[in-house]
């Protein structure tokens, strides 16, 4: 199995993503919220690429969620924090999600076979389910206006530290790879400290939103993998919520 890392939007080659499983991850925030979203029992999220796609497509019972600049769409009901994705607020009813990195990424990985989105939250079920596909794998990083971003490498390195576990001497990991996996090991005991001092972790901490930094630290918190089916990303296996009566 190959493993390649795609570092940023910039970098995106249609032939690096042609055939194989596609894991993209954008840990601050977009990913972290899609898998927060699905965990509390959304119908699923369908990713818009832009604020005017997203408006289009929303139904009469969706949730139209997204940012531009990390603060909350004008006029949309909830931002891009996982924390506001509760089952409250999206039990049963689909998420249209439209972000500034993100939710561009995951519409890019379109010639990849199958896509799926990663966070620092569930790495290793995304890991798990790679390998059980037997496929090349091809790790996008959303970044942050087409440069790289540090939470999207630690989160690439979780998951190819895992898909080398699992793998066994199958793994044939690029250079990109294996730096980031061994960037993840030297923090894994405690990721959300360079997780609080990375640029975009202090930027959101600037805005107030430190617990959405904390909360995406957590890692492999979910088994979640959001899987792109028909367009729209639902739980590969289904989640079991205890919603509100």
């Amino acid at each position: 199995m190959r493993i390649d890392v795609i570092p940023s939007l910039s970098e995106v080659r249609s032939e690096l993503l042609a055939g194989r499983t596609a894991i993209v991850i954008d840990v601050l925030r977009a990913t972290t919220t899609i898998v927060a979203a699905l965990e509390s029992g959304s119908a699923g999220v369908l990713a818009a690429e832009s604020v005017q796609q997203a408006v289009m497509l929303r139904g009469k019972r969706d949730v139209l969620g997204g940012e531009r600049r990390c603060r909350r769409i004008p006029g949309f009901d909830l931002g891009n924090s996982p924390l506001e994705y509760t089952p409250e607020a999206v039990g049963g009813r689909r998420v249209v999600l439209t972000t500034t990195n993100g939710t561009r990424a995951l519409q890019k990985a379109a010639p990849a076979d199958r896509i799926v989105a990663a966070a620092l939250l569930n790495g290793e079920a995304c890991a798990t389910a790679a390998a059980g596909w037997k496929r090349d794998v091809v790790l996008l990083c959303a970044g942050t206006a087409g440069a790289f971003c540090f939470e999207d490498g630690l989160c690439a390195g979780l998951v190819v530290s895992a898909l080398q576990r699992l793998c066994g001497g199958n793994a044939d990991v690029s250079d990109l790879g294996r730096s980031l996996a061994a960037c993840y090991e030297r923090h894994a005991d405690d990721p959300a400290a360079p997780l609080a001092a990375c640029d975009s972790g202090r930027r959101l901490a600037s805005i107030g939103c430190e617990a959405d930094v904390a909360f995406a630290a957590r890692v492999n918190a979910s088994d979640v993998v959001p899987l792109l089916k028909d367009g729209i990303l639902v739980p590969l296996a289904p989640v079991r919520v205890h919603l509100p009566s």
